[in-house]
């Protein structure tokens, strides 16, 4: 494979004063991040493991963690902010992840609302926020370096490595995004939401003007997005003429 250890001792050195946890294998960094956040570690505090084995995705799906080739990352972030921020809080998060991409790589990614981040099409980072005890613990997962994916994902999912053609950094990538979810966050409290929704929709195809359908409880529904509510959630207009929102992921196109 020829995938190296992640330099942990690089990132630290580039970003004194944070508190970051290493693991060579955990079961998920964001219940460790939780348990941490729970004990009282500061704002901005980070795990990192080069494989998880229970790694969370968006509605109880398990995330593909191949050791040493992706970035797992998860982030306390003690922010006073609304319990109901959270939507626009896991935006900040996409917003920051691409940033921190397109340095990197010198790719533009692209933001399927609520929480993924794409490459050409394909999904390359996956963003879950959850709250407990008014402290927000985000979890992020980039697809680095990986080869090739499962049959049953390869192709919806690709990795900075496949979309470029080379093998990329993940300490540059995580010393990059550490400070990214700072700025992106600090935005958030100190400027309120329409900022960040104005840059979400301005870096996503997918938040206004795209035909997409949309797996709801009901069903799926076909329709055009038309923009985000001040909340962060996605407005459709149906192709039956009707107006709604949608709450939750499972956003493609139409």
């Amino acid at each position: 494979m020829g995938t190296h250890r992640l330099n942990i001792d690089r990132v630290r050195r580039s970003l004194p004063g944070r508190q970051i946890s290493f693991f060579e294998s955990i079961t998920s960094t964001m219940h460790e991040a939780a348990t941490l956040a729970a004990a009282g570690c500061p704002t901005g505090t980070a795990v990192v493991a080069e494989e998880q084995t229970a790694g969370q995705g968006r509605h109880g799906h398990s995330w593909h963690s191949e050791p040493g080739a992706g970035l797992y990352v998860s982030v306390v972030l003690r922010l006073p902010l609304p319990p109901d921020s959270l939507p626009v809080v896991t935006l900040a998060l996409g917003l920051a992840t691409a940033e921190a991409i397109a340095r990197v790589t010198d790719l533009v990614p692209d933001l399927r609302w609520p929480n993924d981040v794409m490459l050409g099409g394909k999904k390359a980072a996956g963003i879950l926020v959850q709250l407990i005890d008014s402290v927000a613990i985000a979890g992020l997962g980039v697809n680095v370096n990986h080869h090739a994916f499962p049959p049953e994902i390869a192709a919806e999912a690709t990795s900075l490595r496949l979309a470029t053609g080379r093998p990329q950094s993940r300490e540059d990538l995580l010393i990059g995004l550490l400070p990214a979810i700072d700025s992106f966050c600090r935005m958030l409290v100190e400027g309120g939401r329409q900022p960040i929704l104005d840059q979400f929709t301005r870096h996503s195809s997918y938040a206004s003007g795209r035909h997409v359908r949309v797996d709801r409880p009901g069903g799926i529904v076909t329709g055009t997005t038309a923009g985000l509510d001040p909340s962060g959630f996605l407005k459709l207009r149906a192709d039956d003429g009707s107006q709604s929102l949608i709450l939750a992921g499972g956003v493609r196109p139409a």
